[in-house]
């Protein structure tokens, strides 16, 4: 099985931080899964423009490989102006729609506020559904105030929900297959 962790920005660390964070719980529950981080700040991808995903070069058809190769997901967003970024929008939108249909995906999201954790109510989960992925039902929600100086995750609560997300995915995700 194949845990592909997304960083869906282009700027900062603490979405990052994170999914590496789901990441290493989930090697450390089972380390036959392997696991990898797709973090968007380090390819160069090219704005969606409607064509055959397949025809698209360079770190955009790297990327959409690495998507689409995967079994499951862990995806992760700052929350900017109330919404998830463009970069990760960007993303799912060059993404076939088969591609992640019955794999399943997990949600982390940073941000300033605390309201802000209804973007992953309110705006991935529909994403997720248009794809007809399977969501887990947790998710992680970090404030600002949730990291150390070393944008390292830091609060006990934010830690346990992290564990916990690491484990929904990899059990639905062994259930849908059935190992």
């Amino acid at each position: 099985m194949k845990l592909l962790g997304i960083s869906g920005t282009v700027t900062g660390r603490k979405t990052a931080a994170v999914v590496q964070e789901v990441l290493r719980h989930v090697k450390k529950q089972d380390d036959s899964i392997e696991v990898e981080l797709l973090d968007l700040s380090e390819y160069q991808v090219q704005f969606c423009d409607g064509r055959d995903p397949g025809t698209y070069t360079g770190d955009t058809k790297k990327v959409i490989e690495l998507v689409t190769a995967a079994d499951c997901y862990v995806i992760g967003t700052p929350i900017f102006q109330g919404s998830l970024t463009g970069a990760l929008k960007n993303l799912f939108d060059l993404i076939p729609v088969s591609a992640l249909r019955h794999k399943v995906m997990g949600f982390v999201a940073t941000g300033g506020t605390y309201q802000h954790y209804l973007v992953i109510e309110n705006q991935l989960k529909p994403i997720a559904g248009y794809f007809r992925a399977f969501t887990a039902p947790g998710y992680v929600y970090a404030h600002a105030d949730h990291f150390n100086a070393n944008n390292e995750v830091v609060a006990p609560d934010v830690l346990e929900r992290i564990a916990l997300l690491a484990q929904e995915i990899v059990f639905m995700q062994k259930a849908l297959k059935g190992n």
